[in-house]
């Protein structure tokens, strides 16, 4: 018996009746032999831990654009901080946490340069629109590893694209990243906001931290015991609804207060301009782009306009940045 087996027997003895089994797996789009020693979800998360997408995410905004300081979330950390709220969520609940482990992971693989910003400045110009998760899907199925994807589980594809608050996972684990997700950033955005001297602890809603507590570990702690609490046993993950509406309501605090400020959004009409201008000049100059994006509107019928998206989307801040410059700064003209 391999280890992979010996893994996937330990699953079916130790896990929940609501888990998802490895062995249950619906499988990938194109058959692969199973690996020896790693379970399907195991593989998975491995693919996306060693993705171009996931390692350009540490070089991407999550709110604070362009921050001056070495401690603000990005898109990586809050990808990291994600996967560890999942885990410990689906250890407790005996689900399976290669298979939260890697839908967290991969979540947030489709988002733009500049965060949400970016997002909607795409969303804005793309003639089929722009979603990050979506964008997230095509990352994994389509553009990673020059045009072949990364062949992942239906399992794991489903919970990247359900993630979102309107999302509806087909699994539990992508239930629990879905809930974990919005935890996460609540409160990374609040202590990131904190430093950044946006507000301060006693500004946070006494109605809400009243009930969700007076610090970030506090709050964290009520949130993920909660969700345990209130799913364990239950084919579902559920929050009581005390808590669930004072997270809400700090949610729609952070929206009015951090999300829409000018200290933390000053730079975010500049980044949407930027990316607007380069989608419309890649649309016009196709021929500027690297050969893997010519090669799929060329020869895989491709709209432009997707296919720029895919582009721009892909880049980090500081490379789409530099792209800006090179295209549009004049450039000090000397002889060598």
């Amino acid at each position: 018996m391999s280890v992979r087996e010996e893994l996937e027997n330990e699953e079916i003895r130790y896990l929940s009746r609501y888990a998802s089994l490895s062995v249950n797996s619906a499988g990938r789009d194109v058959y692969e032999e199973e690996c020896s020693v790693r379970t399907c979800y195991q593989r998975d998360r491995d693919r996306i831990l060693h993705s171009k997408a996931f390692r350009r995410l540490k070089h991407k905004t999550q709110v604070f654009l362009a921050p001056a300081g070495d401690h603000y979330r990005t898109r990586l950390t809050h990808t990291l901080e994600v996967s560890q709220i999942s885990r410990t969520i689906s250890k407790a609940l005996r689900l399976n946490e290669d298979l939260t482990e890697a839908i967290a992971l991969g979540h947030d693989l489709g988002h733009t340069p500049f965060g949400h910003a970016g997002e909607r400045a795409l969303d804005s110009v793309c003639e089929d629109g722009f979603s990050h998760y979506m964008q997230s899907i095509r990352v994994v199925e389509k553009l990673e590893k020059k045009g072949k994807g990364l062949n992942l589980t239906k399992e794991v594809r489903d919970g990247i694209k359900n993630h979102r608050t309107s999302g509806n996972p087909a699994t539990m684990e992508g239930k629990v990243v879905r809930l974990a997700d919005k935890i996460a950033y609540i409160n990374h955005d609040i202590d990131d906001a904190i430093r950044g001297r946006i507000l301060k602890e006693e500004d946070l809603p006494a109605e809400y931290t009243d009930v969700l507590g007076k610090s970030k570990n506090m709050r964290l702690s009520t949130m993920i015991h909660d969700i345990i609490d209130n799913s364990s046993g239950e084919p579902d993950i559920l929050m009581s609804k005390e808590i669930e509406e004072a997270m809400f309501g700090l949610r729609k605090f952070m929206i009015k207060n951090v999300y829409s400020n000018p200290v933390a959004k000053g730079q975010e009409e500049k980044a949407k301009s930027m990316i607007k201008m380069l989608y419309e000049y890649y649309v016009e100059h196709i021929e500027k782009l690297p050969e893997e994006y010519i090669y799929m509107i060329s020869y895989e019928n491709e709209k432009k306009g997707r296919v720029v998206c895919d582009y721009i989307a892909g880049m980090t801040d500081q490379y789409s940045v530099e792209k800006f410059r090179e295209l549009f700064i004049p450039s000090f003209w000397k002889v060598e």
